[in-house]
């Protein structure tokens, strides 16, 4: 239970942001006391809602002047506990910093503020006849300040790349309330240093962006979409391999496994898959109209030749929405399954897909627990859905025990413990899988440049010391 805010603090803050926008009522903390991984929950001891960079600052060092963690919070949609409060801790939430600040649209960028929905601003930018790239299957809720302190990417990264790519320049709040500008177009105070890299990615851990500006791109001339349906997983896993060893390259290439189909089914999102069905495999491309119907043709090839009973091909674009819709609206639908989901992130060699997919089910029958598959498959990029009742201790045990050899499993066969979720506080006990203890030192230090007493999304990330040593 986190004790409450000195009466003095929180009229400090009301004083910045207006009263009505410090929430220390314990049944409205509620709401933040998880973000998606809802495995853990910790209640913060209030929650600020600033709308301006100076409402940020004033908030930020009144806190740290109090020595109080700021978790920094978009719309809690992240799925590796990246929000998660600390019991010390008062949540900073940037859903009032919801404003488009500016659309370039002769030099193809766009300011915003970090509360801005991902899909608003496309929806923005798509009179100018251009769109906002990464796309996160959430992109209907998520943050724009969340996709850059997760670094996120969505299906069309593939072709396209994750928020890392996108993002030019940042406003940025620092310990003690210090505001500075990272990189931004023409400018960029610290010469050689990649600053607006460093920060992209770093979940909240540096500070809290502000402001962002981000690179646009043009809409592509024509999109086609196909929808494979296979028998088996391994029959999927094997035409992602023969689709992207043939030298095409897809927009995006997605799989949604037979557990996944059927809670899409039986769910408001229903797409029209058939339930009987091993898996799906969801492919686009885009670009020029000359060549996409003959790459369309050939990635359908790939696909009959490793077993489809069948491919689809969009006719139109609210049939490409209707193939798209099971994908997108997968873990919407979940909770048909059980009341709690940890979608785990990781990233394998495609070619070693169908063995890590059955490791994986074999995984699951050990543990004596249902795992539904939903990913990227063109980038090998696994997200294996554990899901389960966190009022169950003995079962939640398993799922801990279950997720870990998921991740040593992913590294065994040359991949990596994350691939868009970030690390959070769900895979931080994995870091040393990965990294050396002289990296782990490295971002320790780096963390100490920008956050030295440690006040910006504690516990985070890098495991304690105790942990690697």
């Amino acid at each position: 239970m986190s004790t409450p805010l000195p009466s003095a603090i929180v009229n400090k803050l009301g004083h910045t942001v207006g009263s009505e926008n410090v929430i220390t009522d314990p049944d409205r903390l509620v709401v933040y006391e998880s973000d998606g991984l809802s495995a853990y929950r910790v209640p913060p001891r209030a929650v600020v809602l600033p709308k301006t960079t100076r409402e940020v600052a004033e908030v930020v060092a009144v806190l740290h002047g109090e020595g109080i963690d700021v978790i920094p919070r978009g719309s809690g949609t992240g799925l590796s506990g990246g929000a998660l409060a600390t019991s010390d801790g008062v949540v900073l939430g940037t859903a009032r910093m919801n404003t488009i600040l500016n659309i370039d649209s002769e030099n193809r960028l766009a300011r915003v503020q970090p509360g801005v929905i991902n899909a608003r601003l496309t929806e923005a930018t798509k009179p100018h006849g251009l769109y906002y790239a990464p796309d996160p299957s959430s992109q209907s809720t998520c943050t724009l300040g969340g996709n850059v302190a997760e670094n996120s990417g969505g299906p069309h990264c593939l072709k396209y790349g994750g928020t890392a790519r996108y993002v030019t320049g940042l406003t940025v709040v620092l310990a003690g309330g210090k505001v500075v500008e990272l990189g931004g177009a023409g400018y960029d105070p610290y010469g050689s240093l990649d600053l607006v890299g460093l920060f992209v990615g770093s979940e909240g851990c540096f500070g809290i962006a502000t402001e962002i500006e981000v690179r646009l791109l043009p809409i592509a001339e024509g999109v086609r979409t196909l929808l494979g349906i296979f028998d088996t997983m391994e029959d999927a896993g094997r035409a992602v391999t023969s689709i992207m060893g043939s030298g095409l390259l897809p927009a995006a290439v997605e799989i949604v496994d037979s557990e996944t189909i059927k809670a899409v089914e039986a769910s408001v999102f229903a797409a029209g898959y058939p339930v009987d069905a091993g898996a799906a495999l969801v492919i686009e491309f885009d670009g020029t109209e000359a060549g996409l119907d003959a790459d369309a043709d050939r990635a359908e090839a790939c696909c009959l030749a490793e077993g489809a009973r069948e491919v689809q091909r969009a006719t139109d674009e609210e049939h490409r929405m209707a193939l798209w819709k099971g994908r997108k609206k997968a873990f919407g639908a979940m909770g048909r399954i059980a009341p709690d989901l940890l979608v785990q992130d990781a990233t394998v060699p495609r070619t070693k897909l169908p063995e890590v997919l059955s490791r994986i089910a074999d995984i699951g029958t050990r543990y004596k627990l249902n795992i539904a598959n939903v990913f990227h498959a063109g980038d090998g990029n696994l997200h294996p859905n554990i899901l389960f009742d966190r009022h169950d201790a003995d079962e939640l045990e398993r799922v801990e025990r279950a997720s870990k050899e998921i991740m040593v499993l992913c590294v065994e066969v040359g991949g990596t413990i994350t691939g868009e979720h970030g690390v959070g506080v769900d895979k931080r006990e994995y870091m040393p899988l990965v990294h050396e203890p002289i990296e782990l030192a490295a971002m320790a230090a780096a963390k100490a440049v920008f956050d030295p007493d440690s006040l910006f999304n504690p516990g985070k990330v890098l495991p304690d010391v105790e942990e690697t040593s």
